[in-house]
């Protein structure tokens, strides 16, 4: 089956750095679409980041941009989010999303980033 799992979370100042990565396992990575999402307390779900099967064409939200950075490798089957410059805001968990061309959508567990002084 498909499997998502994300790991590099964590807890850093403001102004610090996390590297998230996703490995995804049961899917032809390559062919995949992939997200990132964030979900704080208290609120809904948002998109991040998302990329092209190929990485040819990224999108970010706005209040990220210039800051967070994703990625992918499909030799290793793994998706990436480079986070700099992190602000008390950005406090959420994350998740990876892989989105199938018929419109099935796959999720990782989520992984905890806390940004606090």
């Amino acid at each position: 089956q498909v499997q998502l799992v994300e790991s590099g979370g964590g807890s850093v100042q403001p102004g610090g750095s996390l590297r998230l990565s996703c490995v995804v396992s049961g899917f032809t990575f390559s062919m995949a679409v992939m997200r990132w999402y964030r979900q704080a307390p208290g609120k809904e779900r948002e998109l991040v980041a998302r990329i092209s099967s190929s990485g040819g064409i990224i999108n970010t939200i706005d209040s990220v941009k210039g800051r967070f950075t994703i990625s992918r490798d499909n030799a290793k089957n793994t998706l990436y989010l480079q986070m700099n410059s992190l602000k008390p805001d950005d406090t959420a968990v994350y998740y990876c999303n892989l989105h199938t061309d018929w419109g099935a959508d796959y999720w990782g567990q989520g992984t905890q980033v806390t940004v606090s002084s």
